[in-house]
C-alpha cells in the first residue's frame, strides 16, 4: 500500500504538517510500504515542522518502508534551506530524495553564519553534545536582546534546552537520534526551538506507574496528564523525580512563551493563562497519524 504525504505550497508549520498526514493516511499504517512526501514549489518549511519530519522521515525508514522525498523546485526551493539548516546530514540514507541529495553539507558549510539559527543538532546516548544548551542559549541572547528582560529571558532558555535534551537521554529508549534546532523569524516577532525525540514518548512511560506511586492520577486524561507533568512535575521514577519538564514549563510561562507537544497519536497545544499552562486553555487534537516520541517545541515573543 502507498501513502502519499502532498505538503501545501506556502509556509509550514507543525500544524500544517498535521494537516498534510491526515490528508495522506497514516504512514506507520499496517499495510503500507511506500511513503512519498512531496514539496511543492512555493513549500517553505519552518522549525518545528522540518524536526517532526525528520524524525518521522526516519522512523519510516528504520522499519525497512521506502521513503521518498520529492521537491518540485529542487535545490532552489526548500530543498536549499533544509540543507542549510543540516536535514540531509541527519536524513537516513535508505531514505530517496528527488532530483538527487545535496553534494554538500550546507550546515557544515555556514554553520554559525546567521545568529538566529542553530542547524539541526542530533542527540544521542552515545556522543552526548554537551555544548548543544549553551549553542542554543546564546542564540536566545543574540536575537532577544531588545527585550528588558534579555538576561533574566537568557538564563531561563539554558535551563530550559538543558532539562528538554536531558529528558530524551532519560526516557527515549530508542536506538534512534533525537534532534534539536532553532530559528528566529524576526517578520513573526517570535523564537521558535523544537526538540524530538523517537523513543516511548511521556505517557508510556509515565502511565505504568500511575497506579502505584499516584493512583488518583491514573484515572485522567492523556491531555489533563500532561497538563499535570508541566504544572506538578511527574514522572515514571515518582512525583518528586519529574522536576524537570515542570521547571522547563515554569520558566516558559513566565515569558509567556507557547508550548507545543506532539505525542504518539495526540497533539497538546498550551498557551499560559493566569501564570500556568491550564487543561482547560489546552487545544488538544487526537487521533492523528502515528509519530513515535515525544516532540516538543517552544514559541517565544522576541520583544516582551
Amino acid at each position: 500500500m502507498h501513502c502519499k504525504i502532498d505538503l501545501p505550497a506556502q509556509w509550514v508549520d507543525a500544524s500544517g504538517l498535521e494537516r498534510a498526514l491526515q490528508r495522506g493516511g497514516d504512514p506507520h499504517g499496517l499495510g503500507v510500504y511506500d511513503v512519498w512526501i512531496r514539496f511543492p514549489a512555493g513549500c517553505k518549511m519552518m522549525t518545528d515542522a522540518t524536526i517532526r519530519l525528520l524524525s518521522l522521515t526516519n522512523q519510516l525508514a528504520f522499519t525497512t518502508r521506502r521513503v521518498r522525498l520529492d521537491f518540485d523546485e529542487g535545490k532552489a526551493g526548500t530543498m536549499g534551506y533544509l540543507n542549510r539548516i543540516g536535514f540531509f546530514d541527519h536524513l537516513a540514507p535508505e531514505v530517496e530524495v528527488t532530483p538527487c541529495r545535496p553534494s554538500y553539507s550546507g550546515a557544515a558549510l555556514f554553520r554559525g553564519g546567521n545568529a538566529g539559527v542553530v542547524e539541526i543538532a542530533r542527540i544521542n546516548k552515545d556522543h552526548r553534545d554537551r555544548g548543544l544548551p549553551e549553542r542554543l542559549t546564546e542564540a536566545v541572547s543574540r536575537s532577544c536582546g531588545t527585550r528588558a528582560d534579555a538576561a533574566e529571558l537568557e538564563g531561563a532558555a539554558w535551563m530550559i534546552f538543558a532539562e528538554l535534551i536531558d529528558n530524551v537521554f532519560s526516557h527515549s529508549e530508542t536506538p534512534l537520534d533525537g534532534y534539536a534546532a532553532l530559528q528566529v523569524y524576526k517578520n513573526g516577532n517570535r523564537l521558535m526551538v523544537a526538540v524530538s525525540d523517537s523513543g516511548l514518548g511521556i505517557m508510556e512511560t509515565l502511565r505504568p506507574t500511575l497506579q502505584t506511586e499516584s493512583p488518583k492520577l491514573a484515572s485522567l486524561s492523556d491531555v489533563d496528564l500532561l497538563v499535570e507533568v508541566f504544572r506538578h512535575g511527574l514522572s515514571r521514577h515518582g512525583i518528586d523525580r519529574g522536576c524537570g519538564l515542570k521547571g522547563s514549563a515554569a520558566k516558559a510561562i513566565k515569558f509567556k512563551a507557547d508550548l507545543d507537544v506532539r505525542l504518539p497519536t495526540q497533539r497538546v497545544f498550551l498557551s499560559p493563562a493566569r501564570d500556568s499552562y491550564q487543561a482547560n486553555t489546552a487545544y488538544c487534537y487526537d487521533r492523528l497519524p502515528l509519530l513515535w516520541g515525544t516532540h516538543i517545541g517552544f514559541i517565544f515573543a522576541l520583544e516582551a
